[in-house]
Formats: structure tokens, sequence, C-alpha cells
């Protein structure tokens, strides 16, 4: 049996998010979702979450996960918020942990453990969750970040940032504890599944000479036309590339509301006695 994917793209971060239900029994997951977030008025709302929730209803589903591929350095997760309004139990990579420890000095963000605690499920290559009659099964595909995973229900590949869609390539690799090299070992641990697997990408940026947005893709065609990381090119080659190309990006535009929250599971820091709730933004002197 296949499970039914519904995407949900949010146009201001570019994220793709997934809404993934078992056909037989209802159960669902939601992967990758996005909370709102306006930068310049600091100003969070729920609209995208709250779509996904809306569906849910809608369809009689019942959410078992929220499934985070990553701690995200693009966009506010809304897992927290979905966890409130659901009970759903938050799940992410157990390597979370060395993303937390490598973040929560930055922000001196002393209410979180860098233990995972603040998620529900921490699980390593080979495990398994049940999605009603599903399995969810679980890559570990580091490179982008160290906790980033795969997770695969049924023909569908959930692959976060690790792959993009073939005309745009694949993940920057130079985020703390990201590497270049760790990535292509990932990307070739997904490229070495049936080509006919179904490749759902965490974004969508769009390439020159394509207009419309698209996040799937098949294994087979990353395989033959994939930009970066096509057949015949080697790791050499891809970590030269990779290098090159990630030295001239700049940092995502929401990398520090995003990281302070989602090493919290897509959590607001603690509010003030005044209660306020405010994201910090480490100043670094030239």
């Amino acid at each position: 049996m296949q499970p039914r994917v519904q995407a949900f793209f949010d146009l201001a971060t570019s994220t793709a998010s997934y809404l993934v239900s078992d056909p037989a029994t209802g159960q669902a997951a939601i992967i990758d979702p996005v909370l709102d977030f306006e930068p310049k008025a600091a100003k969070l709302s729920t609209a995208s979450a709250d779509a996904l929730l809306q569906a849910i209803a809608d369809q009689g589903l019942t959410l078992a996960y929220v499934l985070e591929t990553h701690a995200h350095a693009d966009h506010l997760s809304a897992a927290d918020y979905i966890r409130g309004s659901t009970g759903a139990k938050v799940v992410i990579g157990a390597h979370i942990r060395e993303v937390q420890k490598t973040f929560i000095p930055v922000f001196e963000a002393d209410d979180v453990a860098a233990d995972g605690a603040v998620f529900d499920v921490l699980l390593d290559e080979g495990d398994t969750l049940a999605l009603g009659e599903l399995t969810v099964r679980v890559l570990h595909t580091p490179g982008h970040t160290p906790a980033c995973v795969t997770y695969l229900i049924g023909e569908a590949a959930f692959v976060g940032d690790t792959l993009f869609m073939p005309d745009y390539g694949t993940a920057r690799a130079d985020f703390p504890g990201g590497d270049a090299a760790t990535l292509y070992r990932s990307i070739q641990k997904i490229l070495a599944l049936p080509p006919e697997t179904r490749v759902f990408v965490g974004h969508d940026y769009l390439p020159a000479g394509r207009e419309e947005f698209r996040w799937e893709t098949t294994v087979a065609e990353e395989r033959a036309r994939n930009v970066h990381v096509h057949e015949g090119v080697g790791e050499a080659e891809f970590v030269a590339m990779r290098q090159a190309r990630d030295a001239t990006l700049a940092a995502p535009t929401l990398i520090l509301p995003s990281l302070q929250v989602n090493i919290r599971a897509g959590a607001l820091p603690p509010a003030t006695s005044a209660g306020n709730v405010f994201l910090r933004l480490p100043v670094r002197a030239a």
C-alpha cells in the first residue's frame, strides 16, 4: 500500500510541507511544517500550519506525527504549535543533539538541554515508525546538517534539503556541522533506492528557464539529470563544486530566528516576567 501525499507550498520561504496519510486507516503525518514569520515586524502567524490542520479535519484524518527532516535554517517550524493543537508527537533525527550543542551557546538558550528531549521521538538510521498500516523508515542523510534524515514511506522518499529538483541540484554544506563529502555519500544512499521511488524535496527555488514551482521527482530523474550529482559525477568533483558554490552564498534571511526556535522543536524562548517573548540576535564585531 502506498501513502497519499499532499503538498503545501509556502511562497515566503520556498518550503514544501507534506501531509502524508495511510488510505486504509486515516493515520497521518505532517512533514516540515512552517510557522509564518514576518521578520521586519517580528510577527508570527499560523496560517500555513492551520491549512494543514484544516486539511486533516476536512479529510477525517488522525495526526500521529510531525516529522522534521532536520533543524531548518530558513524557516521557523510549526511543530510545537501543531503538537499543542493535536497531541501529535514531534520526531527528528537523533543527531539533533549535535546541532543543539552547537547552537545553544550561540543563543545562550539555557532553557534547552542538548539531549533532544524537547522532541518526542529521536530516530537513528534503520529505525521505523508505524503509520497506520504503513511503515516510516529512516535513512540518516547528513551533510547539509549533522541531523538530516530522509523518511521513506512506501515508494515515497522525503529528503528535506539534501536533494532539490534535478534542475536546481543539491543542498549547501557550509553550515556548522555540514560537510560536502558527507553530503555526497548521503545522496548516494538516496540514489541507490529503486529508480521509481518518488522523491519529495523540502524546497524549490526557480532556476533559470522554469516558471512553475515543483517539489516531486524520482530517483531515476535525479540520477539522470541532477545538475550537481547525476550519474558519473564523482565525490571529488562534487565536493569541489559544492565548496566553490557555497562560498558565494549569503546566509538565509531567517537563519537566526529559525535556529533558536527549531532547536526547541518549534517552541519559542520562554517569556520574560513581563510576559514578552524575545528572539536573540547575536552581534559579531567586524
